[in-house]
């Protein structure tokens, strides 16, 4: 695959989609729990499943139950990024498109609680990167770090999908963070682009866990996840409903009530999953150890930092 010529698509694609998206005013509003203060593009994340068609196209169509599920979820995410979807449809889809997804890797035939942990395993983490998808480069900047991180193991430890798929992402990531890893952002990534790359990472991180039997290369995330997962606890301990928007992760605190730039924020989070990713590869006989010890010293480092600052969000709401 010419990678040049990849780059120059997807460009103009994301170009062209700009226009579109600003002559029927698909824009994102700042309201009172919004981290921005601009009217912005929304939607430019559709770079990410275009960067997929595109892989898919010259690849003699490769891995097609999985491409038909990124083609649903990413369909249906972008639909409400223009206008509401109902919770029970998009959930719907997004269980059809895991299960194809599921197909792809070739799970159907285990015992259908297999099933049902990874379709609440999978759920969870698309649900995660969508709601850690709230300031300019955070959703973009750690995917890279992610893919690249991938693309290490691909080439360096175990070969587990073809070259091609991840580095056609990367540069989908690249052509997004141009746009978007900017103190003024020209785009947000939308539910298309959050769920979207958090779809594909899943494929990419599932195939691997599966060739290598591995499950503690889920490290790859753990930073997302652990904010995730203390953030909806520690909203659980207010007595709040987690189904609705909030202010209350990390990242929000730090760009919102502490005022860091959001790049520094964004590159904050990127130096931390990239620094586990690599101890962890450094570290090939104790990745067990590894995942937990991550485990243990964010989620200390995040009872540290509420018990620090969460009272300037207090004070402010």
């Amino acid at each position: 695959m010419c990678y040049l010529f990849v780059v120059v698509m997807l460009f103009a694609l994301e170009l062209v989609y700009f226009r579109l998206a600003d002559r029927f005013n698909v824009i994102d509003r700042p309201n009172e729990r919004s981290s921005h203060t601009r009217i912005t593009l929304r939607g430019g994340g559709i770079v990410f499943y275009l960067g997929a068609l595109v892989y898919f196209a010259a690849n003699g169509f490769m891995y097609p139950w999985f491409m038909l599920g990124l083609t649903l979820i990413a369909g249906v995410s972008f639909v409400d990024d223009v206008r509401s979807v109902s919770s029970g449809l998009r959930l719907g889809i997004h269980f059809l498109a895991m299960l194809l997804m599921f197909y792809q890797w070739g799970m159907l035939e285990l015992p259908w609680w297999y099933l049902l942990v990874a379709l609440v395993i999978c759920t969870g983490i698309i649900n995660a990167y969508n709601f850690m998808d709230g300031i300019n480069g955070i959703t973009g900047g750690y995917s890279l770090v992610v893919l690249c991180g991938l693309a290490y193991v691909n080439t360096r430890v175990v070969s587990f999908v073809e070259s091609d798929m991840i580095y056609t992402m990367i540069i989908g990531v690249v052509v997004f963070d141009f746009f978007n890893f900017r103190q003024k952002a020209k785009c947000f990534a939308g539910d298309v682009g959050s769920v979207g790359i958090a779809f594909i990472i899943l494929f990419l991180l599932g195939k691997l866990i599966l060739t290598t039997g591995d499950f503690s290369y889920i490290i790859f995330l753990v930073v997302y996840g652990v904010d995730s997962v203390l953030t909806i606890v520690h909203r659980l301990m207010l007595h709040e409903n987690i189904g609705l928007p909030h202010r209350k992760h990390a990242y929000q605190l730090m760009a919102n009530e502490l005022k860091m730039p959001h790049v520094v924020v964004s590159a904050l989070y990127m130096l931390v999953q990239g620094g586990i990713v690599a101890m962890y590869l450094a570290l090939p006989e104790l990745h067990y150890v590894c995942l937990v010890a991550s485990l243990v010293l964010l989620g200390g480092g995040y009872v540290w930092f509420m018990r620090r600052y969460f009272n300037l969000h207090l004070k402010i709401g």
